[in-house]
Order: C-alpha cells, then sequence, then structure tokens
C-alpha cells in the first residue's frame, strides 16, 4: 500500500446522525473537553443518560481520533522500518480475529490497517453497535468495546515509543498528549482495558494524566 492510500485510509470513519441521541452525546462530551473540564470530570456519565450510548459514542471517537494520529506519522511507519507490532523491545503485538484465531505477527503498519478496518467493521455493524435509539445494546457490545479499545491503545503505544520525535517534528505533541489523556481516564473509569496494556506507558501516565 502506497504511503499516498495509507493516508487516505486513516480518516474519520464514522459519523453520527445529526438529531440523533448519540450525535448530542457526542457533542456533549467533545464541548466538555473544549471548556477546559478537568478530564476526569469530563468522562463522567451524564446525568440521565445511558451508560452503553455514552460508551458508544466515545468509542467511535477514540477510533476516529486514534485514526487521524497514526495518519501523520503512517508514511515513517513501513514494513522495514517497523517490521513487528511493538512497544519498545519488551512487548509484542500479534493479530487475530474471526477469520485468524491463530495469533499472526504482522509487521507495525500492517496490524494497524488491519485493525483500523476491523473496527470499522464492528461499529458498523448494527448487530453489536445498534444505531437505532431505543435498540437495546447487545451481549457482545461491551467485550467488543473493551476488545476495541485494548487494540487501539496499543496503537497510542506504538507511536508514543517509536514515532513520537515525528509527532514533536510537525507539533502534533499536544494534540496526542490530549488525546491520550481522555482515552486514559475514560477506559480507567469504566475499567474497559485491562491495566496489565498500561505498562509499557507507565512513565508517560505518571507524568501527564495526574
Amino acid at each position: 500500500m502506497s504511503a499516498l492510500s495509507r493516508q487516505r485510509t486513516f480518516r474519520p470513519k464514522k459519523k453520527w446522525d445529526k438529531g440523533t441521541l448519540r450525535h448530542d452525546l457526542h457533542k456533549k462530551a467533545k464541548a466538555s473537553l473544549n471548556s477546559g473540564l478537568d478530564m476526569k470530570k469530563a468522562v463522567e456519565l451524564p446525568a440521565d443518560e445511558e451508560l452503553d450510548d455514552w460508551i458508544a459514542v466515545h468509542v467511535v471517537d477514540f477510533f476516529n481520533r486514534i485514526n487521524l494520529i497514526y495518519g501523520t506519522i503512517c508514511d515513517t511507519c513501513t514494513d522495514a522500518s517497523c517490521p513487528v507490532m511493538s512497544g519498545g523491545p519488551k512487548f509484542e503485538y500479534y493479530w487475530a480475529d474471526e477469520t485468524s484465531k491463530k495469533p499472526q505477527a504482522l509487521s507495525a503498519p500492517h496490524y494497524i490497517t488491519t485493525l483500523m478496518e476491523w473496527i470499522e467493521k464492528q461499529i458498523n455493524n448494527e448487530d453489536v453497535f445498534p444505531a437505532q435509539v431505543g435498540v437495546p445494546f447487545p451481549k457482545p457490545f461491551i467485550p467488543t468495546c473493551k476488545k476495541i479499545l485494548t487494540r487501539l491503545y496499543r496503537v497510542f503505544v506504538h507511536v508514543y515509543i517509536h514515532h513520537f520525535e515525528k509527532l514533536v517534528g510537525i507539533g502534533a505533541e499536544a494534540h496526542i498528549n490530549t488525546c491520550y489523556k481522555h482515552f486514559y481516564f475514560f477506559v480507567l473509569q469504566y475499567k474497559l482495558v485491562d491495566p496489565k496494556e498500561f505498562e509499557p506507558l507507565k512513565e508517560l501516565t505518571q507524568r501527564i494524566c495526574r
């Protein structure tokens, strides 16, 4: 895949229709962040809202934002520069899904491209992410969200550890730090990512997530 076609891949994929409950929740979440509200407060469930709706809105939002962040550095994340999906020498991530039960070792760009396509498929599947208000969320919803968010966290790990200089060079450090803090406090609040996943970025998290 060429750098240009890969940059086209990493663009926002899903938007909530205007006038729907989830679009309103998305606007509410965005307004809280833009108001300078403490990040821990910003992730709290608004009064009279359903937790599943709140999680659905954030999963889609994080997917779009992390997609864009990776898109800014994807020209330097190649099969040659990143032959394994890793977060430093101690952490390596393998891919498995419904079509490949046995975990596979993939290059970082192959892993992340496959991940983004897989997430897009999940969030566009109304049997998992119902689009209509009033349709109950199915039992697989929370487990699927946990898997999505865990894998998105690994993109943060890879980008911070292997491509942070590029982000600094293009002036994106503050943006990714804000996105990371929002993501971290959200998944922590609702126990959506196993704490052991945070280990590669432990020092960074202690520094910026106070």
